[in-house]
């Protein structure tokens, strides 16, 4: 049997593993492959070997907390924590000792960092305080995972003790939300100009993304340098009004993680996928994001008991695909652990 594999795929792929990064006409050339083909195991197995040798091994586990609930106004429809979706009608903020309760417990099994989500209309003033007391608690690097902000908003992130912040521009954003492209990328420009670091990811993908939208998202993540990005699937909770439309397999994702890994070339210093799953991390993934508390594809109120993978469950995953979890992290470095000088695509 023959293993030889395209000519133009072969070409885009070695121009990947150079780190150069890709551009849209190949990620798209990409994208379109058959998803058994062996031109698409070779795409996954290019953006392993890049992976693992740019992140030197280093699996990431970035425990996200989402520390309230309360049914959210603004109801993006692949949401459960909205009103629309009716699943939680009361509102609930995690109480100060659990916080610190899943804080002790992610020191004790190496967390990376801890990814603080609010729902869109918490008070920022509150999110600030809890940033305060567990910058104070824990030399654990704190991202924030809020609402669109302006400068002075991230600035105050900064001095309440946020090293960085999620924030990304959604999949059918402005049709399956109310919120506009350019008022989400004015956030990730406050985010960077005052020097936190802008965490991503393409998100979240179902079946009836237009492969056009995914990788201008992905281009977006290049172009603004983000310190990582990758691809998390939409998951279809209970009454969602996306499940017409079915989900995308674990599989398909790890294809879209690769292409992903291929188009950041030497710009990441981790590459994400959710939920966590070995499928991905022979594809160029290398950090998951176990959970406790709120979850806004969990019908549960601590996700812990529902769809959430705990610190240890990602660290038993990541050694069975022979990832270290040990070793320090690549995303707080001062320099990106890159081998190339980034350029915009």
């Amino acid at each position: 049997m023959s293993w030889k594999i395209s000519p133009k795929v072969a070409d885009i792929l070695k121009q990947g593993a150079d780190f150069e990064g890709i551009d849209r006409t190949q990620a798209t050339i990409l994208m379109n492959l058959a998803l058994h083909s062996k031109e698409t195991y070779a795409l996954m197995e290019t953006a392993n070997r890049m992976s693992r040798q740019q992140f030197k091994g280093k699996a990431e586990n970035h425990l996200h907390i989402g520390i309230n609930i309360t049914p959210c106004p603004f109801n993006c429809r692949f949401c459960s924590l909205t009103e629309a979706a009716g699943i939680f009608t009361e509102t609930i903020e995690f109480e100060e000792e659990q916080l610190l309760e899943w804080v002790r417990d992610a020191e004790r099994c190496g967390a990376d960092a801890l990814n603080i989500m609010t729902t869109g209309t918490y008070s920022f003033e509150r999110l600030l305080e809890i940033g305060r007391l567990l910058s104070a608690e824990t030399a654990i690097p704190l991202v924030a995972n809020t609402r669109d902000i302006d400068h002075r908003e991230a600035e105050q992130l900064l001095a309440a003790g946020f090293v960085g912040a999620y924030h990304a521009v959604r999949l059918g954003e402005g049709r399956d939300t109310p919120f506009k492209v350019t008022q989400r990328i004015k956030t990730i420009c406050a985010i960077k100009d005052v020097g936190l670091k802008w965490m991503n990811c393409i998100e979240p993908v179902g079946p009836e993304h237009a492969i056009g939208e995914i990788v201008g998202l992905m281009l977006l993540a290049r172009t603004w340098q983000a310190t990582y990005s990758g691809v998390m699937r939409r998951i279809n909770f209970a009454g969602s009004p996306m499940a017409r439309f079915g989900m995308i397999s674990e599989l398909e994702m790890a294809k879209m993680v690769a292409v992903s890994r291929l188009v950041m070339g030497d710009v990441c210093r981790a590459h994400c996928t959710q939920e966590p799953h070995s499928a991905s991390l022979l594809a160029g993934a290398n950090l998951f994001f176990p959970e406790v508390g709120s979850n806004p594809r969990d019908s549960e109120a601590d996700t812990s008991r529902g769809r959430g993978q705990s610190v240890f469950d990602c660290r038993q995953i990541f050694m069975e695909m022979g990832w270290n979890p040990d070793q320090p992290s690549n995303c707080f470095e001062s320099e990106p652990p890159g081998y190339l000088q980034s350029k915009v695509l």
